[in-house]
């Protein structure tokens, strides 16, 4: 039997369009996926969404298609939609599920399937493993991939735009925006977040400035990741114009970017420890916080500070949706830009996290900068980074075997605990901490470092550099 093309990681599965991401694999996920439903419900229903990537509505139709043949009813966008709004959409309207065609910040020779539940939450380990199993056995000709049913009577279109704005307006003080009147500069990056998140802001009565806000399937040429290269056009529109912050959202909206009022674009650990003290704090939402075993340490400083709990997960937000699903956390976020907050849907939503920030800027007459600070003399500083270090396959296999090993000391300090969650996270004696994980997709180590001063911090990363590289 030929090897299974359908493999989920941790944020679904992906491929470059027209070698492994291609038409007839799409069709086979789309088989698995319906033999899942079919294993829980007798008739199940679906939305199936897209983004703006190259042929996504194409690859979403002929996943519809593939789910009606075999008795699944779909709802199918109409345009490009927002995960979190996909998310949604599956919760209100008590689906069994969502297909979504992604391949979220990923660069745009990349396309994607997502798949959710039916509480919105992207799939947990043990549904993925089964729904490639079931890809399997169609593969091998033990299940089939196109079923006997007719498909257009189980198909109908979907529009999750209006229910999820009002959702939002719910969750926002939009009303806070429009006071302070801020001039705010935002960048879809061609995304599905246009039409969403500058039309609340316009709705707030805030001045937006808008950038890249069209298609562009090759997202002009650097991916649609609002990382601190990709918004330096977003960056420069703040300062110029003068604006008070500048949000952006990633391809499917479920990451978010932000930049300060002088143009320096704010690590997205910093935004997540704030926005979690501004919960608590200025909106006065109860709960605990989540964060992921790479999530900075400064959300278990604000937590402390607060008095409520830390829960922390693996890498792959699908863990940070069981807390929202269990109702622990005001506010759950990974440091790759993902965050939803209690009461929302269990799954990132960048459109969200923007908003909280602007309201953030508004209601405390603050900078994003001047928020950290302040927080910083509250609970003490952090300084954090994330590196992605590429290795040689022998390389990769000598460092495997170094992070299986207890190591007592690191950075010429004493190891103070070893967490082995996701990778091998050390704590030094300083509070610094290191996390090396192994990447599943790419021959690269994964590292996050922080660390309470900067020097310190730097002084951690050539450590942690001559740990992988050295023999």
């Amino acid at each position: 039997m030929p090897d299974n093309p359908i493999q989920f990681r941790t944020s679904g599965w992906r491929g470059v369009i027209a070698d492994n991401f291609t038409f007839a694999n799409v069709r086979l996920a789309a088989a698995g996926i319906a033999h899942y439903l079919l294993s829980k419900s007798e008739r199940p229903r679906v939305v199936v969404g897209y983004d703006t990537r190259f042929l996504s509505e194409n690859f979403a139709d002929t996943a519809a298609q593939t789910l009606n043949s075999h008795g699944v009813e779909t709802r199918v966008a109409t345009r490009p939609d927002p995960t979190p709004a996909l998310a949604h959409e599956i919760i209100s309207n008590r689906l069994d599920g969502g297909v979504n065609i992604t391949a979220s910040h990923n660069p745009a020779e990349y396309n994607g399937l997502k798949f959710s539940g039916a509480d919105g939450a992207p799939a947990l380990p043990e549904a993925t493993r089964e729904i490639e199993r079931l890809a399997g056995e169609v593969l091998s000709g033990k299940r089939s991939l196109e079923g006997p049913k007719a498909a257009q009577s189980l198909r109908q279109p979907a529009d999750p735009r209006p229910s999820y704005l009002n959702a939002i307006r719910g969750k926002v003080d939009l009303g806070a925006i429009g006071i302070a009147r801020l001039k705010i500069a935002y960048d879809p990056l061609y995304g599905t977040a246009r039409g969403y998140l500058d039309d609340l802001l316009k709705e707030a009565g805030a001045s937006v400035r808008t950038i890249h806000d069209f298609r562009d399937v090759l997202f002009s040429g650097v991916g649609p990741d609002p990382s601190e290269r990709n918004l330096a056009q977003l960056s420069t529109l703040v300062k110029d114009e003068r604006c008070a912050v500048g949000l952006s959202t990633d391809g499917d909206a479920d990451r978010f970017g932000i930049v300060d009022a002088d143009g320096a674009w704010i690590h997205p650990n910093y935004i997540l420890a704030l926005l979690a003290d501004y919960l608590i704090e200025v909106r006065k939402i109860p709960g605990g916080i989540g964060r992921s075993v790479a999530t900075t340490h400064l959300i278990d400083s604000v937590a402390k500070y607060h008095q409520v709990p830390v829960y922390q997960t693996p890498v792959g937000f699908k863990y940070i949706g069981e807390l929202i699903k269990q109702d622990k956390i005001v506010l759950g976020g990974e440091e790759s830009a993902g965050l939803t907050i209690r009461g929302h849907v269990p799954e990132k939503d960048g459109i969200l996290a923007c908003l909280l920030v602007a309201e953030a800027v508004a209601r405390r007459s603050l900078s994003v900068k001047q928020q950290i600070e302040a927080l910083f003399k509250k609970v003490g500083p952090v300084y954090t980074v994330r590196l992605n270090l590429a290795l040689e396959p022998a390389a990769q296999q000598r460092l495997l075997g170094k992070l299986e090993r207890d190591w007592d000391q690191f950075d010429s300090q004493k190891v103070t605990s070893i967490d082995r969650t996701d990778g091998l996270k050390m704590i030094l004696a300083d509070g610094s901490w290191v996390l090396m994980r192994p990447s599943g997709t790419e021959p690269v180590v994964r590292v996050y470092c922080e660390a309470p001063a900067q020097a310190l911090l730097d002084r951690l990363v050539e450590s942690v550099k001559a740990f992988v590289f050295n023999p």
